[in-house]
């Protein structure tokens, strides 16, 4: 009986997904051996009145191969981190001050009022946060910052007994089922469509109905996941551990009475945010700022709860600790990239896939685009950045197929923001997983279920759009 149990241990050990990291640095290898056998190019590209750099079609040319060394491939490591720095300090400032407001029991107990005056509604709960971060994510408004909303949404998830993915997924998932289809976010839609020489956010209605579309599909999906693991807490993908960052901590104890400390701490952070979001439009502030605020938070928060100084470095010395993991990782991702664009291959794989899509109906075609930016999001994540690469290309090669050049911006939007949920290249989902603790081999196997359903809605909406030669309305 001993030796069977033990070979069923040693079986268990051996489908063991490897770690995050492993197969970051399994990627990184692939892309390396990758500038040895695909042909380096570039494309020329010209300036916008933006300041963009974009693609000038058909001026596509190869160059000399430029293969990745032995140093190379490791240095890549160390230039990842240093062009991921201010995400990853983003990241890192962000769990230290959340394990400084939480300190306070702030969180915990407006969490508990909610709940308690939500009782029996949970779903009715997930529904409101969840559309109202999708609202926010189709115009832009959060997409990186949807990182500093991800401890509200784990400690939501604690409270209603259920487990962290369902956190992640209420903030993250609900932001990009609005980013992915952009329906007024100058940076992804607005961009694209300006490329493509169509009046700006022109066809917003057939937009909507597919946001909304998106939406239901994906707030369905999450009710259905935290419906299960509140059923039957095993059901978990996280099994036993559901709150990898917080299983050392219980709710049940949290009083729902908010106190006057409590009170202005939450005044403060919201007063942070809201800074932080006028400073966005009104001022051009980025991540660099974003992190500035939160510290400022932090030091706020210690003054009005009386905490001393001490204790609060202690605290959100605690706290950033615990996201370095995932801190990290992002500069592990963006290594990978690194590697690429130094072997001037990227270029060639856009190039690649004009003369893949070119012998396509425009029906065929229009899906095509789709999965092919999808495909390449997993390379590039950056919304904006991937506009600037492909939809130079995509509009001359729609008007030979026949497509709407709507099609061809809806096509690049749905590709670059479904995958995002899933490509580990993504510095902003590997900050939010890092933030709930979560392994995104986890996840994976959470999430990749509904980017197939995102897909096939995007599918049928593309199919009618070209089918009724949707333009600018």
């Amino acid at each position: 009986m001993e030796n069977y149990d033990k070979t069923k241990e040693e079986k268990k050990k051996k489908l063991t997904l490897p770690d995050a990291y492993v197969i970051l640095f399994g990627i990184l290898l692939i892309a390396a051996i990758l500038t040895y056998i695909i042909p380096a190019g570039s494309f020329e590209r010209e300036t916008t009145d933006g300041n963009t750099s974009i693609i000038v079609p058909n001026s596509y040319e190869q160059i000399e191969q430029q293969p990745a060394s032995f140093i190379e491939v490791f240095r890549a490591i160390q230039e990842g981190l240093i062009g991921g720095a201010g995400l990853i300090f983003l990241v890192l400032i962000i769990g230290g001050t959340f394990a400084v407001i939480e300190s306070t029991g702030a969180i915990d107990t407006l969490i508990m009022k909610t709940i308690n005056k939500t009782r029996n509604k949970e779903w009715l709960l997930i529904i409101i946060v969840a559309s109202l971060f999708s609202i926010f994510g189709g115009l832009g408004i959060i997409v990186n910052a949807v990182i500093a909303f991800i401890p509200i949404g784990i400690i939501l998830a604690r409270a209603m007994k259920m487990d962290a993915i369902v956190g992640v997924s209420i903030i993250y998932l609900g932001a990009y089922s609005g980013f992915a289809i952009g329906f007024l976010d100058p940076l992804t839609t607005g961009f694209a469509q300006q490329i493509a020489q169509l009046p700006l956010f022109s066809g917003i209605g057939y937009r909507i109905t597919i946001y909304l579309t998106v939406l239901a599909a994906s707030i369905t999906y999450i009710c259905w996941y935290a419906n299960k693991v509140k059923k039957n807490p095993e059901r978990s993908i996280l099994r036993e551990n559901r709150f990898p960052k917080y299983n050392d901590k219980s709710m049940d104890n949290v009083s729902s009475v908010l106190t006057t400390t409590h009170k202005l701490t939450l005044a403060l952070l919201v007063i942070g945010i809201g800074t932080y979001v006028y400073g966005v439009f009104q001022l051009g502030w980025s991540t660099n700022e974003m992190a500035a605020v939160f510290i400022a938070v932090a030091a706020g928060t210690a003054i009005i709860s009386r905490m001393g100084a001490n204790k609060m470095v202690e605290e959100f010395m605690n706290g950033a600790k615990g996201v370095v993991y995932g801190a990290l990782i992002i500069g592990m991702a963006r290594s990978i990239v690194v590697l690429l664009e130094n072997g001037q291959i990227l270029d060639t794989i856009v190039q690649a896939m004009a003369i893949v899509l070119e012998p396509f109906s425009n029906v065929m075609g229009a899906i095509a685009m789709f999965i092919g930016n999808g495909l390449f999001n997993l390379i590039v994540s950056s919304g904006s950045g991937q506009a600037a690469i492909v939809m130079p290309i995509m509009t001359p090669l729609a008007d030979l197929m026949e497509i709407p050049r709507q099609v061809a911006v809806q096509a690049y939007s749905m590709g670059d923001g479904f995958t995002n949920i899933i490509t580990p290249l993504s510095g902003v989902l590997m900050a939010n997983l890092a933030i709930a603790g979560i392994p995104w081999t986890k996840w994976i196997k959470f999430a990749l279920p509904l980017v197939l359903i995102w897909y096939a809605i995007g599918c049928i909406y593309l199919v009618i759009a070209v089918l009724i030669n949707w333009g600018p309305m």
